[in-house]
């Protein structure tokens, strides 16, 4: 599976956490570092299943443990705030992309896949492997990339 894609939207959303000079977010949504958090904690999940799809376990992806914010919050304190959760994703993400590049024709596995934005459901289906990570690195990266964007404060 080509990873170019995948791995030019973690640089992006990357290069943003990096520039930081985040503000607070809207009422009621995810601080910068639970977004990072989030992320971070999402790979470990999408790394899980994609070892499982390269040894040829069944396997099931579902996001929802991921957006709680106590476990953010605990693992945002864990890791120091935005520079180590920085750290944290660019690892986590770093092995997520090593490994996808190892999937090859198992990319086509389906894989039951429950993905929750908020509180809406976005997928709920068993969809290609391959294409749940598209689906991340075309949709659900890049989503979180403008949310940070937005938390900066707008120079004049």
């Amino acid at each position: 599976m080509e990873t170019a894609e995948l791995r030019r939207a973690y640089d992006v959303l990357l290069a943003e956490v990096e520039a930081g000079g985040f503000g607070a977010p809207p009422a009621g949504e995810l601080t910068a570092e639970q977004v990072v958090a989030h992320l971070a904690v999402n790979d470990e999940l999408l790394t899980e299943a994609t070892e499982a799809v390269i040894a040829g376990s069944p396997w099931a992806y579902y996001d929802i443990e991921s957006i709680h914010r106590p476990q953010l919050d605990a693992l945002v304190a864990r890791h120091g705030g935005l520079i180590g959760l920085a750290t944290l994703l660019r690892e986590s993400s770093q092995k997520l992309c090593e490994l996808t590049a190892h999937l090859g024709v198992k990319a086509e596995t389906p894989v039951w896949t429950h993905i929750r934005e908020g509180f809406e459901l976005r997928v709920d289906e068993p969809l290609p492997w391959g294409r749940t990570l598209d689906i991340h690195g075309r949709v659900h990266l890049p989503v979180h990339t403008e949310q940070l964007r937005s938390m900066r404060p707008v120079s004049r």
